[in-house]
């Protein structure tokens, strides 16, 4: 079920940020008490700006997660957030995350500019994310990496390093050494990400067997409670809508 306290809106970004970027989003506990939430892995880095009832104004880069976590939204909470592509980590962020696995760094709270002040009007916000964001990129990204990464997005994970390797003219030994040094985990790790993120919008619909990117039921069970430490038939539940990421999408 979803929850009517939480707000959440999404808005896409320009077509020539999408290799870079996958949205600019917004969630809101408009509830007068806490919300214990589960946060799945998605595969996503984000740039987040929040603040609270109980919680001044801060910034946070969280890098990638391969585990669900357990965390509380405190009353009144905003958070507006840019989620990005891994391109975008080299190419807009001009770092490595590899130190962030799994975890997040504090930003300076005029981080971009963008202020305390941009938490009052989201359409704004992601306007002028997205007007940094495009003013940030090179004129000449390696088309090579951008390739591959668009392969990997396209395929939704189904896709093996050798493939990725022969279709891009790259290496799997360089490709792989790229992804720990850049972003802390193997490639494999991170399609297997994608693969589960793959996975919400048919459990969302009911549909708690395995349709693509999994070799079987066992397969499917196994792979999604590694990510988000309970069965398909309990994210489907989703009781009290504290799956995040899951409790966002429609239900067809």
């Amino acid at each position: 079920m979803e929850d009517p306290d939480l707000l959440y809106k999404i808005v896409p970004p320009p077509a020539a940020l999408a290799p870079y970027v996958e949205s600019c989003w917004m969630l809101v506990n408009r509830a007068g008490h806490a919300k214990q939430v589960v946060v799945l892995p998605d595969g996503r880095v984000d740039l987040m700006f929040a603040r609270s009832a109980n919680e001044p104004f801060h910034v946070l880069l969280l890098g990638i997660d391969s585990n669900a976590s357990q965390t509380v939204l405190a009353p009144g909470a905003t958070l507006f957030a840019v989620s990005f592509r891994l391109p975008a980590v080299e190419y807009v962020l001009r770092t490595s995350i590899t130190p962030i696995l799994h975890s997040a760094a504090v930003m300076p709270d005029d981080y971009w500019g963008l202020g305390e002040a941009a938490l009052a009007d989201f359409d704004g916000f992601c306007e002028q994310a997205f007007g940094l964001i495009g003013d940030a990129l090179p004129a000449t990204p390696d088309n090579r990496k951008l390739e591959l990464f668009a392969l990997l997005y396209a395929s939704q994970g189904a896709i093996t390093v050798q493939e990725l390797a022969d279709k891009v003219y790259w290496s799997a030994r360089q490709i792989n050494r790229y992804f720990n040094q850049q972003f802390g985990l193997s490639l494999k790790a991170y399609a297997s990400i994608l693969r589960f993120r793959a996975s919400f919008p048919q459990i969302a619909a009911g549909k708690l067997f395995p349709e693509d990117h999994f070799a079987d039921q066992a397969h499917f069970i196994r792979e999604v409670k590694k990510f988000a430490g309970v069965t398909p038939r309990a994210l489907y539940k989703n009781q009290n809508g504290r799956f995040i990421q899951f409790s966002t999408l429609p239900r067809s």
